[in-house]
């Protein structure tokens, strides 16, 4: 049997936020939480030491990517995806459903399965929702996600009710499928932006009793008013005692608006890829290095902020490094994205846990205005 947990510590109604803890093999999860993304078994730019010093808890791997590259029977052979990235912690991987979305014109979706080839070297690959599962729990991870269909918006009503059906359908095999109760398996939600299908996908995978719940389908085009409409339709259709996912959405408002809905997970590249292309997160809003105002400023990206970033280094110095493309910019300003991230979660679970929260969300918005 599982040794996952879920523990609800204090809660604001059943779509309200709420401060919760999840038990895994390799640890416990403080929620709400934020994971950083490990695509490939790595967190860009950063050692997994240096991520799990600045307090993650928790990462996200992609189960279709691994897949590709180096494959999961190499990472099985070294001792599973954990100890092949030296990470010691849980570990959530994704089965690739929003990647086969986006790599539409290479793959194929029946009801049996999803047809791809390789968007590396062309190579023809088969997956079931079975395989999927099998592949995750060959990674040895904590936390698996069924496989599920992310209809594009805007697309006819029909293609979202028909992705929608073969999620659940496929969820339903998953479960099935999931043999090794060491990983414990979420449930996506599906039904584009409706909200009555969403409500309606819920209920269903709800009396299928998973473990946790995602949100998927989000973020892929649709207005912000829309994406919170979607989680006050389905959030309260969800078992209040299992953790919610919302994958892939990851801005600082949608982190502070998730949890305010109450969503205990988050996973997105923004922190880490933004970085790369030289914008910071600070408390007062973005700074962007390519502006030329930075170009001589001795200050750091956020006077408050603790992180090794800003404790040594200047706007004008990173902007020197991130022009001349020297891979230290992308380190630091990845560094300080990541600790400003998880510092925000932090922030978060306290004032759930203090009766503050509200407090806090006003103060999010007046310090960026």
């Amino acid at each position: 049997m599982s040794s996952f947990e879920f523990h609800l510590i204090k809660s604001f109604g059943v779509a309200g936020p709420r401060r919760g803890e999840m038990r895994t093999p390799r640890g416990v999860v403080n929620t709400p939480a934020f994971m950083p993304v490990a695509t490939y078994g790595t967190v860009k730019a950063m050692t997994p030491e240096e991520v799990r010093e600045l307090g993650a808890e928790i990462i996200l791997g992609n189960a279709y990517h691994l897949f590709l590259r180096p494959g999961v029977e190499v990472i099985a052979q070294l001792g599973g995806l954990g100890r092949f990235m030296n990470w010691p912690g849980p570990i959530l991987t994704d089965s690739g459903g929003y990647q086969i979305f986006s790599l539409a014109p290479f793959r194929t979706i029946t009801k049996e399965g999803v047809l791809f080839r390789s968007h590396w070297n062309g190579d023809l690959h088969f997956l079931p929702p079975e395989k999927v599962v099998e592949l995750q729990e060959t990674l040895e991870v904590d936390i698996m996600m069924c496989l599920d269909e992310c209809p594009p918006y805007p697309c006819p009503e029909a293609e979202v009710r028909r992705a929608m059906d073969i999620t659940y359908s496929w969820a339903k095999r998953c479960r099935a499928a999931w043999k090794q109760k060491r990983s414990v398996l979420f449930a996506i939600v599906q039904g584009g932006m409706n909200p009555s299908w969403r409500q309606e996908a819920a209920q269903s995978l709800k009396e299928l009793n998973f473990p946790g719940y995602a949100l998927g389908g989000l973020s892929v085009g649709e207005d912000k008013d829309t994406t919170y409409a979607m989680l006050e339709a389905t959030v309260p259709e969800l078992p209040e005692d299992k953790p919610r996912y919302l994958m892939g959405m990851g801005l600082p408002e949608d982190l502070v608006e998730g949890v305010a809905r109450g969503i205990d997970l988050f996973d997105c590249v923004v922190p880490t890829r933004n970085a790369r292309n030289g914008l910071a997160y600070t408390a007062t809003g973005k700074v962007n290095l390519r502006n030329a105002r930075n170009s001589k400023d001795s200050e750091p990206l956020d006077e408050h902020c603790r992180c090794y970033t800003c404790r040594h280094y200047s706007r004008a110095y990173l902007r020197h490094l991130f022009r001349c493309r020297e891979i230290l910019a992308y380190r630091l300003l990845t560094w300080h994205n990541l600790y400003y991230y998880l510092n925000l979660m932090a922030g978060m679970r306290e004032a759930i846990a203090t009766g503050q929260f509200a407090a806090f969300q006003r103060d999010f918005y007046r310090n960026r205005q």
